[in-house]
């Protein structure tokens, strides 16, 4: 929701106050892993069936109908939101036309050297049996032992934890006992580390050892890679389920044997034992076994990292597959240099420290997946008939890739020097990471490989504004792979927004309960359609519950209706670039009261307006009364406050300037101020209408970018200004030089002081509950400057107090003390009010109320002086502490002496009475 919304206001921005041509492509990736997963639930929950009870093709036509029925939810929710998008170049990563450009790009990037074929560990989710990319996982911290879920497992899992046990030594006595936190793999161990230096087992250095269970022999080897302090100092070395290993099998010429499948079981290099025994199940087995040979020397809590798979919650499994990647290195390069020379910018800016070392750490990229939805990858296996040499090469050095299977039969003969009859190929099953599809769309979107007008007018394109969350997955490989393919950048901007959670600060997830969809939020839901949402979807039973109980405790009466407009302007007002943003939908309800406010000073304004009015252009209104002025000085500072929101990307800037404006400057104070005047007449009354139209259009083309709905209708009702454009969407954004005649700083100034002076009688009333009464008041004011300013706003002081009759003193200049009977309320140090309250307020319950309020302010003063007497005060605390103390003090005996001469007011009107 967030990106479309900040997407949508920027767009306005654009093209509406800098003029450019826009174009905004629809468009949404396939999703492969969530996909998959999707449809999978759904068929075995609807029909029992499998995937695997299926041929490819078929499933595949299962995934289209799913596509077909759900696939629009998304551009829905996209048009309810009122994106102006082009609809007509809608784009999906699996239509004919990206497919043929993502081949292309597979197929270019292979015969530059950029994609590879490799035997390597890669990051493996059991629960989805397809590999996935580093960023994928999840690093979880485990200060000791911890119960966590695992999918597919009824109990909980115990990690955090290290255990030894033993091997025995080989043509000798003794054993050499190791320590691991994954018991299970010691099945797939080929050797034995130490440290070369390490003096306990130096005597063993060159020893074998016996694997009590297979009966393999492990060479005791050295190398500088081990720490002493961990565990026994002595590692067990498993190649094909560990990356340290791994490298260690490089360096020593070590085997390296795959003991765990990719369904997450036990395989027969186990024995038949443990094959088939999922892996957390066998880790139990094998303590056992253990034990019963006298070999477990115990366990011991151990902090650990635990990898998690961000897609499925799994644990990830490092496993030993040939698979496809993309050499990253020197494009990675390229995109941090294209930061640090300016061409491409990053914004909020300290994302750029944590680009330039994401990617100056990267590692190659593992594109193949295990899955079948999804690009199948462009790459066939080479065999031959009747040519035996070629066939014994082995069976990863025998691949070609091509944009069709035509092309690559041509290149697999005449790279082998063989004809086309004698050559077969079987394609590659796996598919594409889906992130490498994705990472074309700047360019694919719009025609490439062909060099169509689109591509050609609007690529490179301008701005990309997406979550923070994305900065790796997708913005980092937008920018390798377009500039690789197409020798330019995909964009010069870059927008980062932060993560949106739940207004309790939890990620989004459809098992918590807590996604809201923005459809719900626009037209409402009751709770009932809320939990029918739940239990229709393809959450497990425990999930559901998890879920429902969620939506109860949180949308206890559904969610109300609160409109399209509310929604992105809520949005909207969230610091998108720092904090993670927290969604309440009782903020986005306040809003929707917000809109209504909007419309009853439309609805005002054009009762005021009359049917004989005809605007001027800006130019030409004369701007006369102070409080007019006032207002027009407020419009300017509030467009120039947009606009340099709207420079810096902080549109949270921009919501806060245009809500200040429509509801503290024009509903609370313009219009209240200028109803008496534009109920009489003359050129007062004419200069004030002008004012206020201007006020209202000026104010809903600010608005038009957050509310479109709203302003558009409002905009429509107005009296028309030629020339008109047809909709409020291309009239010019306002802009600070066209109102720079209209900038008074010296009445924003003075109306400061005047609001003061309104907040202070509006305390006073509501203090002595004068809600219907219009008492008389007095200014008191110790410099003429100030008196100045307030006499010249003497009438919006009058009306916005809502008082009788008003007088400014000026004791300097001989005017008398104001009368007795009075509330005194203080402005500031120069300046104090006197409203008169005999006869309108219940002396005797006043003053109860002031003698509780003053004993409970006298005891917080002595409590905040005690604490300044306390001993060594003035060494241990802080500079900064002590002085809030003294401010606070000052404002408790400020407030404590104003309360006294208040309840001494009452008093002394009690003593009157009598």
């Amino acid at each position: 929701m967030v990106v479309l919304c900040v997407s949508a206001v920027l767009l306005y921005f654009r093209r509406r106050m800098q003029g450019y041509r826009v174009l905004w492509v629809p468009g949404c990736d396939h999703a492969g892993i969530a996909t998959q997963a999707v449809v999978e639930r759904r068929l075995l929950r609807e029909r029992g069936l499998r995937r695997q009870d299926l041929s490819r093709q078929q499933f595949l036509e299962e995934v289209w109908d799913w596509k077909k029925e759900k696939g629009d939810e998304i551009y829905l929710q996209l048009r309810r939101l009122g994106a102006s998008l082009d609809w007509s170049r809608a784009c999906f990563t699996m239509d004919p036309g990206f497919s043929a450009a993502v081949s292309e790009a597979f197929v270019r990037l292979f015969e530059a050297g950029l994609i590879y074929r490799s035997e390597r560990l890669v990051n493996w989710s059991c629960a989805l049996t397809s590999a996935i990319s580093d960023i994928e996982v999840d690093s979880v911290q485990l200060s000791g032992r911890t119960l966590l879920s695992v999918p597919g497992y009824e109990d909980k899992v115990e990690f955090g934890t290290m255990v030894t046990f033993a091997y025995p030594l080989e043509g000798q006595d003794g054993e050499i006992a190791v320590s691991t936190t994954r018991p299970e793999t010691m099945l797939g161990d080929v050797a034995i580390v130490v440290h070369p230096d390490d003096p306990r087992y130096q005597s063993l250095q060159g020893s074998v050892c016996c694997h009590p269970f297979t009966g393999r022999l492990l060479p005791i080897l050295t190398d500088p890679i081990v720490d002493t302090q961990l565990g026994t100092g002595a590692v067990k070395v498993t190649p094909a389920h560990d990356h340290t290993d791994f490298q260690l099998s490089l360096r020593h010429a070590l085997p390296r044997l795959s003991v765990i499948g990719g369904d997450g079981t036990m395989n027969e290099l186990c024995g038949k034992w443990l094959q088939g025994v999922r892996r957390f199940e066998a880790r139990g087995k094998v303590l056992s076994a253990l034990k019963e040979r006298g070999l477990y020397r115990g366990t011991v809590e151990h902090p650990m990292t635990l990898p998690i798979c961000s897609r499925s919650g799994d644990v990830v499994e490092p496993l030993l597959r040939s698979q496809w990647f993309v050499r990253c290195e020197a494009m990675a390069q390229r995109a941090m240099q294209a930061v640090e020379d300016g061409q491409l910018d990053i914004t909020p800016d300290f994302y750029k420290k944590t680009w330039r070392s994401w990617l100056s750490n990267i590692s190659d990229w593992c594109i193949s997946r295990q899955l079948w939805w999804g690009h199948q990858i462009p790459a066939y296996q080479v065999s031959f008939s009747g040519s035996a040499e070629l066939q014994e090469e082995g069976s990863d050095a025998l691949w070609v890739c091509g944009r069709s299977s035509d092309e690559a039969r041509k290149k697999a003969a005449q790279k082998y020097g063989v004809s086309e009859e004698e050559v077969t190929l079987t394609q590659d099953p796996d598919v594409l990471d889906t992130w490498f599809s994705s990472a074309l769309f700047p360019f694919a979107m719009l025609g490439w490989p062909d060099q169509t007008p689109d591509l050609q007018r609007f690529y490179p394109n301008s701005l990309l504004e997406t979550g923070s969350d994305l900065i790796f997955f997708w913005v980092a490989r937008m920018v390798m792979l377009g500039s690789e393919l197409t020798g330019q950048l995909p964009f010069q901007q870059v927008v980062l927004h932060s993560m949106v959670r739940d207004a309790h600060g939890r990620k989004m997830s459809k098992s918590l309960g807590n996604v809201i969809d923005p459809l719900d939020v626009i037209a409402g839901v009751s709770l009932q359609a809320l939990q029918q949402k739940v239990t229709a979807g393809n959450l497990d039973p425990k999930e559901t519950t998890v879920a429902l109980e969620a939506q109860r405790h949180d949308f206890p009466s559904g969610i109300p209706e609160c409109g399209t407009d509310a929604l992105r302007f809520a949005l909207c007002s969230y610091k998108a670039q720092g904090d993670d943003i927290n969604l309440s939908v009782s903020q986005v309800l306040s809003t929707r009261h917000f809109c209504n406010k909007i419309w009853n000073a439309v609805k005002f304004t054009l009762g005021a307006l009359g049917e004989d009015f005809t605007p001027l252009p800006l130019t030409k209104v004369s701007v006369q009364g102070g409080v007019d002025r006032w207002q027009c000085s407020r419009l300017y500072s509030t467009v120039l406050q947009c606009d340099q929101g709207f420079q810096q990307f902080e549109l949270h800037a921009v919501t806060a300037a245009v809500y200040s404006y429509w509801l503290h400057n024009l509903c609370d104070v313009y219009l209240e101020c200028v109803k008496p005047v534009l109920s009489g007449d003359g050129s007062a009354r004419e200069a004030a209408r002008q004012v206020l139209y201007h006020s209202v259009r000026q104010g809903l083309a600010l608005l038009s970018p957050f509310m479109p709905y709203l302003s558009e209708e409002l905009w429509h009702r107005l009296p028309p200004l030629a020339p008109q454009p047809p909709s409020i969407c291309l009239a010019p954004y306002p802009q600070p030089a066209n109102l720079a005649h209209w900038h008074f700083p010296e009445e924003e100034a003075n109306f400061l002081l005047v609001q003061e002076v309104v907040r202070v009688a509006r305390s006073l009333r509501s203090q002595y509950r004068l809600t219907k009464e219009r008492p008389d008041m007095w200014v008191q004011c110790s410099g003429p400057q100030q008196a100045a300013a307030l006499e010249h706003f003497l009438s919006a002081v009058q009306t916005l107090s809502r008082v009788g009759a008003l007088r400014l003193l000026l004791p300097a200049g001989g005017d008398p003390s104001p009368p007795s009977g009075c509330a005194v309320g203080v402005v500031n140090d120069s300046c104090q009010i006197h409203m008169r309250i005999q006869g309108s307020v219940d002396v005797q319950r006043q003053c109860a109320t002031l003698s509780q309020r003053r004993n409970k302010l006298a005891s917080q003063l002595e409590e905040a002086v005690s604490r300044t007497q306390a001993p060594e005060y003035q060494e241990k605390v802080p500079e900064r502490v002590r002085l809030e103390h003294t401010h606070r003090i000052a404002s408790l005996r400020l407030e404590l002496q104003h309360t006294e001469e208040q309840l001494s007011t009452l008093q002394h009107l009690k003593t009157e009475d009598r």
